[in-house]
This record gives C-alpha cells, sequence and structure tokens, in this order.
C-alpha cells in the first residue's frame, strides 16, 4: 500500500478519537472537555398558595417550588395568579412569584387584594359611616428554608420539613381604623403588619394504589383573616395541612384545613369570630410548566357574614 495514504488515514483516525484540547494550550497536556447535562424538568409541583408560597390553595407543602435543575447553579422563577369568591360581593385576588435560588431556599411574594364587599353596608348599618377605602391589599413577603430533604440519609421513612418566616403588610386597614374612630384598634386589630412563622411536613407514600401526599404544619400567627382584617398584639399557634391523592399523573385531588385566630373582641354582625377554612380542590398539571387548579369551600364567617359556599381558582407557571 502507498506509504502516504496509510499516514494519511492514521492522521484522520487519531484527529477523530482524539479528546479536545483547550486552545492556547502550550505544555501539550491534554484536557477533556466535559458538557454539563441539565437534569430534563419534572413536574410543576409544588403549586401556589394564595400568599405567594409552595402549597396547594390556602395551605403551604414543605416542598420548594421550582428548585435548581441539576447542573444549574440556581432556580428559576414562578408565577401565579387567581381570584376566590367568598359571596356578598366579598373577592380575593392573589398574584404570587416565587424564586428558590437554591435547592433548600424558597423566596416568595404575594399580593392579596380583596374586596370588603357587604362590610362595608354592614358598618354603615351600625355606626351611619360611609367608608371611603373599599377594599384592602395584603403584602405578603415570605422566606423558606427546607431544613430536611424526603428521604435524607437513606431513610425512606424521612418527610420533608420546611420552615417560613412570612412578613406581612396590610395596606387599606389603618385608614379604615381612622375612618371608624379607631374601632379596630379598640377591638384588638389595630395593628396592619405582622409576621408569621411555619414549620411544615411533608411526605409522599408510595406503596398504595396511587401516590398520596400528606402535608401538615403549624403556624404561630397574630392576622385575622390572613392578616385582611388587620392584626392583634398576641400570637396564635395554629394547626394547618392538607391530604392530596394523585388520581392520575397529571390530576390531583386535594383537601386542606387552616385553623384562623380569634385573637379580637367580635361586633356581633360587623366582625364576627372567624371560622376555620376547608377547602377541596382539583389541580390539573397541563404541562412540566404550567398547573391550574379550583377549590370549593368552607370559611365561616369572615368580617360581617358567613362566606360558605366558597369558590375559586389558581394558575402557576414555572420558566
Amino acid at each position: 500500500m502507498n506509504i502516504k495514504k496509510i499516514l494519511w488515514v492514521a492522521v484522520a483516525v487519531t484527529a477523530t478519537f482524539s479528546p479536545v484540547v483547550r486552545a492556547g494550550q502550550t505544555d501539550n497536556k491534554k484536557v477533556i472537555v466535559k458538557e454539563e447535562v441539565v437534569a430534563e424538568k419534572g413536574a410543576p409541583l409544588p403549586l401556589h398558595q394564595i400568599e405567594g408560597n409552595g402549597g396547594v390553595l390556602t395551605t403551604l407543602s414543605a416542598y420548594i417550588v421550582n428548585p435548581p435543575r441539576k447542573g444549574e447553579l440556581v432556580g428559576r422563577p414562578a408565577i401565579g395568579g387567581g381570584l376566590i369568591s367568598l359571596g356578598a360581593g366579598r373577592v380575593l385576588v392573589p398574584t404570587t412569584l416565587t424564586w428558590s435560588p437554591w435547592e433548600r431556599i424558597e423566596l416568595g411574594y404575594g399580593w392579596d387584594w380583596y374586596s370588603l364587599g357587604s362590610l362595608t353596608g354592614a358598618i354603615h348599618n351600625a355606626t351611619g359611616i360611609n367608608l371611603g377605602t373599599t377594599s384592602v391589599s395584603l403584602h405578603n413577603f415570605n422566606g423558606r428554608f427546607q431544613f430536611i430533604k424526603e428521604n435524607d440519609w437513606g431513610q425512606k421513612w424521612l418527610p420533608a420539613i420546611t420552615g417560613g418566616v412570612h412578613y406581612k403588610v396590610n395596606s387599606g386597614i389603618s385608614s379604615i381604623n381612622r375612618e371608624l374612630g379607631g374601632a379596630l384598634s379598640s377591638i384588638g386589630l389595630g395593628y396592619n403588619q405582622g409576621v408569621d412563622f411555619t414549620l411544615y411536613g411533608s411526605k409522599l407514600i408510595t406503596f398504595l394504589p396511587r401516590p398520596v401526599l400528606f402535608n401538615a404544619g403549624v403556624r404561630a400567627t397574630r392576622g385575622a383573616e390572613l392578616g385582611l382584617l388587620g392584626f392583634s398584639r398576641d400570637y396564635s399557634f395554629l394547626f394547618e395541612g392538607s391530604v392530596a391523592i394523585f388520581l392520575t399523573d397529571w390530576l390531583i385531588l386535594a383537601g386542606e384545613y387552616r385553623q384562623q385566630p380569634n385573637n379580637y373582641t367580635p361586633i356581633p354582625g360587623v366582625v364576627n369570630k372567624s371560622g376555620d377554612w376547608v377547602t377541596i380542590d382539583l389541580a390539573w398539571i397541563v404541562n412540566k410548566h404550567l398547573t391550574i387548579a379550583g377549590g370549593y369551600g368552607y370559611f365561616g364567617n369572615v368580617g360581617d357574614k358567613i362566606a360558605n359556599g366558597v369558590w375559586g381558582f389558581t394558575a402557576k407557571y414555572e420558566f
């Protein structure tokens, strides 16, 4: 065989299978460049709950929203929104945003606009005052840290454990208090801001015919009806949680319970004693980025009237 042809084939084979050498290298050391593979995105769970945390509709989960995928330095944001009708003109419109810069940290914000509805008429009937403020806005600034990941250290029985700090500011309730001559202060709701503390555990059970997720948590709060009606001086320590059944890989049925505080003196027919919140929710995983959920609930007394037969929906998109 021709010697030149043999040399040409040898050079071609060597070039094909040689490792990539970094540009500018002068010491003859060959460095193999490895491409970092980013893991495929999983299901867009948990949902956004109405205060801007990972959860269901009204309660939280110990899972973190949209954490960094394998190969990514930081996570990506998620946005959400919804509408909840409490009846008698009372409407809650949440807008939510979360970002998880690290796999154990979730930062969130929730803006909850709330129309007082029939409460303004109840105040007029009781006092003769026509309120100039007919809605309030609750700003929720959330920070959560996952102390323990589910199944950490190879322990299959171990739930995820996450703690949270939630700073809340009510824009509008101070104006209402002034218009009423300090009436809210007199019943123990004289503050427009407060800080909640939460601790949640979550565990997915997979040995049943369909997976079932249990979320259970405790909350320390001074907020009446999330803080929509103001904040008291003293804390209440409350239970909240949910159970979610994966009917299919893309359809989830959940039930929630959230205890409400009553650290104020009720005014019958105007600001009644708060009832605990119970909801049944159905969530649809549309694709790997989008979820849509609807819920039906019994909230008991909220302000001047009972809010049973509450309905609403939320949607969340993960980038």
